[in-house]
């Protein structure tokens, strides 16, 4: 089952238990402008209130990802209109996309078919899980026009690629390419281009099938530990589980193992 929103610009597609969000500008490798960026926020609210939809898959129609920000764009200026605009479109757009992936009460999957330069790239390193096809290219492109990474690149990237890797790539604007993604430990995993989209469902079936109420907190729980002593982890730990083990789901699980059958698990919290 499909539908898309009334531009056109994402691309929706039903699954039971998860829906794929795929951005389509692919003419201009589905680079942001203010419409996209209304749909996409318009795509994950319809996501959220399904409450059937226990997974979101993120992917790009065409031949590209996402190529981060267009700079055609007319929302960022020409010249030095720019500089007035910027801080608008990270506060009002890109900033709240990234938190409010983080912050969704279910896993979110970036299947990178080809480029995703810039915001693009950062913006697959902000979902939970991110599979790559081995034609994709993750390029921070930033420094080639006098700017920093954004779109969280700078927290991001130190963290999935280390602080060595992560400043030669801010500052060199070299692509990396999947495999090397993947090697490096930026992404979880590289398919052939063909099957990426199933590998992303399958990752989402199965993803779909266990708690959500325990895959939510784990989201949340390793961003807390991220910036948190190993004391205050332990305690976030502690009180999560016991929260956690008075659950639905947790009698279930544990009935199911003892039984020797499939757990039937609650809907999306």
């Amino acid at each position: 089952m499909g539908e898309q929103d009334e531009s056109g610009l994402v691309l929706t597609s039903i699954h039971d238990g998860y829906r794929i969000l795929a951005l389509n500008r692919p003419e201009r490798l589905n680079a942001f402008n203010v419409p996209l960026h209304e749909a996409l926020k318009s795509a994950l609210d319809a996501a959220e209130a399904d409450t059937s939809c226990r997974v979101i898959v993120l992917t790009g129609a065409g031949r590209g990802f996402c190529a981060g920000q267009d700079l055609a764009d007319p929302s960022i200026g020409t010249g030095g209109a720019v500089a007035a605009e910027i801080e608008s479109v990270l506060e009002r757009w890109y900033n709240p996309l990234v938190r409010r992936l983080r912050a969704l009460p279910m896993p979110v999957v970036a299947a990178v078919n080809g480029i995703a330069a810039g915001g693009g790239a950062n913006l697959a390193l902000a979902c939970d899980i991110v599979i790559a096809a081995r034609s994709a290219k993750f390029l921070q492109a930033f420094a080639k026009i006098g700017l920093v990474p954004d779109v969280g690149g700078t927290w991001t990237l130190q963290r999935v690629a280390g602080s060595a890797r992560a400043r030669a790539l801010a500052m060199l604007a070299e692509p990396v390419d999947a495999e090397t993604a993947e090697r490096w430990g930026m992404i979880w995993k590289t398919v052939d281009d063909a099957h990426l989209i199933d590998e992303a469902a399958a990752i989402a079936k199965r993803l779909a099938a266990l708690p959500n109420g325990a895959l939510t907190a784990t989201k949340r729980a390793l961003d807390f530990a991220e910036t948190a002593t190993l004391d205050a982890a332990l305690d976030h730990e502690r009180d999560v589980q016991q929260r956690l083990a008075a659950s639905h789901d947790f009698r279930e699980g544990v009935t199911a193992f003892l039984e020797k059958r499939p757990a039937k698990f609650a809907e999306r919290s």
